[in-house]
């Protein structure tokens, strides 16, 4: 299995200037454009006509529409609203650079996204133990999102097909709603039709899974879905265990609280006896 790489697209002058073309193409040479700060002003200023004011403006010009919502705030001045790029219909999930963006790798403008938020909250991010942080931050973000290439690894059963149970496997993941760590243990067991797998396997299929934007209710059903689609067992079990610093540090605060999740495919989930055998091996 491979993992996902950051996504960059580099946008040059010519397509800039072609796309902008195309929008002011649209409308007549006496137009006035309002640039949304602040890849928008740049845009409105290639125009040669724009206001200061989204009231004195015919149109309202941005670089890019990314959610939609600076185009639903700005809907209340009944004007067109125009960007060079809209992220819901190309380029999704990638990150674009402008040319007039500071570094060419897009990277020095992600950190300073973590020197703004800093900010936002007050910090000081000259002094000695912040100066460092965004660029720590951005690293340690890049790293987690891309766990390490692997190949999902298979042997011939050579007729063995009792459960083979791997338990205790650590995994650390990141709440998709508050970017929040949750951590703990995972028990992988399955029941092989032809095929059995490495052992690692089962370990760097819960890391892959795991090292994402997550929840634990889609990585346990994730991780099973996936060796059931690579193995083509008789069945394939399993359960996860973890403390969600999401409800520890903030909201409900209560500490040491664990959460199971599980997944059954197969005979786990036909036959009582098996699952039995299973949720007894791991008590």
């Amino acid at each position: 299995m491979e993992s996902k790489d950051r996504s960059l697209k580099q946008i040059n002058w010519k397509e800039v200037y072609a796309r902008l073309y195309e929008i002011t193409s649209k409308y007549d040479n006496k137009t006035r454009y309002y640039g949304v700060p602040r890849g928008g002003a740049i845009v409105a200023g290639l125009t040669y006509r724009p206001v200061a004011k989204p009231e004195d403006a015919d149109v309202i010009i941005d670089d890019l529409i990314d959610s939609g919502k600076t185009m639903q705030n700005h809907a209340k001045y009944g004007k067109p609203f125009e960007a060079l790029i809209d992220k819901r219909k190309e380029y999704k999930n990638k990150w674009l650079v402008f040319p007039w963006e500071k570094n060419e790798s897009g990277q020095e403008t992600v950190e300073d996204n973590v020197v703004r938020l800093l900010q936002y909250f007050g910090e000081d991010v000259e002094r000695e133990g912040l100066k460092e942080t965004p660029k720590r931050f951005v690293k340690f973000f890049d790293e987690f999102l891309n766990p390490p290439k692997w190949n999902c690894t298979t042997f011939e059963g050579e007729g063995y097909d009792e459960m083979i149970v791997q338990t205790n496997i650590p995994f650390q993941s990141l709440c998709e709603h508050h970017i929040a760590p949750f951590f703990g243990k995972g028990t992988i067991a399955y029941i092989p039709n032809k095929r059995i797998v490495g052992l690692s396997k089962l370990a760097r299929t819960l890391e892959t899974f795991s090292r994402r934007l997550q929840n634990q209710e889609r990585i346990t059903t994730q991780v099973a879905e996936f060796l059931w689609e690579e193995l083509d067992p008789k069945g394939v079990a399993v359960q996860l265990t973890a403390r969600h610093m999401c409800m520890e540090m903030r909201g409900a605060k209560k500490h040491d609280t664990f959460t199971t999740t599980t997944k059954l495919l197969g005979c786990f989930k036909t036959e009582l006896d098996v699952r039995q055998e299973f949720l007894n091996s791991i008590k």
